[in-house]
């Protein structure tokens, strides 16, 4: 294949290479020797993570987290343009500006669907095995270049501002992928296996319905407690999902899992712990309260969660 998970992976650890040594360069960052290792441990990860022991990965991500609770990780300090430039440059491209960003979900959405099995010569262009993590990379490659035309910039400035987000959202940045590595973590330690003994113990699963809403709202609790719907996935999966409403109710593996994960991201709309998604948005747009961004949420995530449940039970028969 053309584009493939493994050079995505090459392509965001080149990225995040390059911004651990702007970081380094930059002589009036207040910490600028522990953010570019952060960075730069986060980038290796990416670029040799599937060649490394497993323990040293483990143990960069150790070095990173305590990096990051040592308050080790700053933001340094961008040149950005003058507030007169800034908005003459918004009223210039008005409504276009949203362009770059639409072009990523239609060419996912066209990767996974219309051009999944294209082929240029004998080669495919998209990895068949992750065909839309390949998908999307492939359009966030596009869409850098569509931002690059639209506002007549070059890619030297994408990365500098790639740099400066980066910078802003801090080691937030990294928290869906460690939250995923401790789903993994507490499935490998049986902690899927206390869920499933715990909710048949204590809760009736006799009743679909109980063991449906159940399922939903486990996914959405667990996922406020860890912060992230990946590292809630496997865990209640693994303890109701598969051995409840699969093996005992005969439910659609896909629709289970589907509809579990996005019950998952109502959990992740009102929890601080998704600091990535809640809070860290909350400081960008310098809201006086830092929980804003969740208290509007809400009344969004729990009618969707209800609606989840109402769904699964109707649509989990295969």
């Amino acid at each position: 294949m053309i584009f493939s998970l493994q050079l995505l992976y090459v392509l965001v650890g080149l990225l995040l290479g390059t911004v651990a040594l702007l970081t380094l360069l930059d002589k009036d960052h207040p910490r600028r020797f522990t953010s570019a290792l952060f960075w730069g441990l986060y980038a290796f990860i990416y670029l040799a993570g599937d060649v490394i022991p497993a323990a040293a990965a483990g143990a960069i991500m150790i070095a990173m987290a305590l990096l990051a609770g040592c308050g080790l990780v700053r933001q340094g300090k961008h040149g950005t343009l003058d507030e007169a430039t800034r908005r003459a440059s918004a009223a210039r491209l008005g409504h276009q500006l949203f362009l770059p960003a639409l072009v990523i979900p239609v060419v996912t959405v066209l990767g996974a669907t219309v051009l999944k099995e294209v082929r240029i010569g004998d080669w495919l262009l998209f990895d068949q095995s992750h065909l839309t993590l390949a998908s999307l990379g492939l359009g966030s490659l596009l869409a850098i270049g569509a931002a690059c035309w639209l506002t007549k910039a070059t890619p030297v400035q994408g990365v500098r501002e790639a740099r400066r987000l980066v910078d802003a959202m801090s080691w937030a940045v990294t928290l869906p992928h460690m939250l995923a590595v401790l789903g993994l973590l507490f499935t490998e330690a049986g902690v899927g296996k206390a869920v499933a003994q715990v909710s048949t113990s204590w809760f009736d699963v006799d009743s679909r319905f109980a063991a449906v809403a159940l399922y939903c709202i486990a996914m959405a609790v667990f996922t406020i407690i860890m912060g992230n719907g990946f590292a809630a996935f496997p865990v209640i999966a693994g303890g109701i999902g598969i051995p409840v409403l699969v093996k005992v109710y005969g439910a659609d593996p896909a629709i289970m899992a589907a509809i579990g994960m996005f019950s998952a991201y109502c959990g992740t709309l009102m929890t601080p712990m998704a600091a990535n998604f809640n809070i860290v948005p909350a400081a960008l747009l310098e809201l006086p309260d830092k929980n804003a961004v969740i208290k509007a949420q809400i009344p969004t995530a729990l009618p969707l969660l209800a609606a989840n449940i109402v769904l699964l039970y109707f649509l989990m028969k295969p």
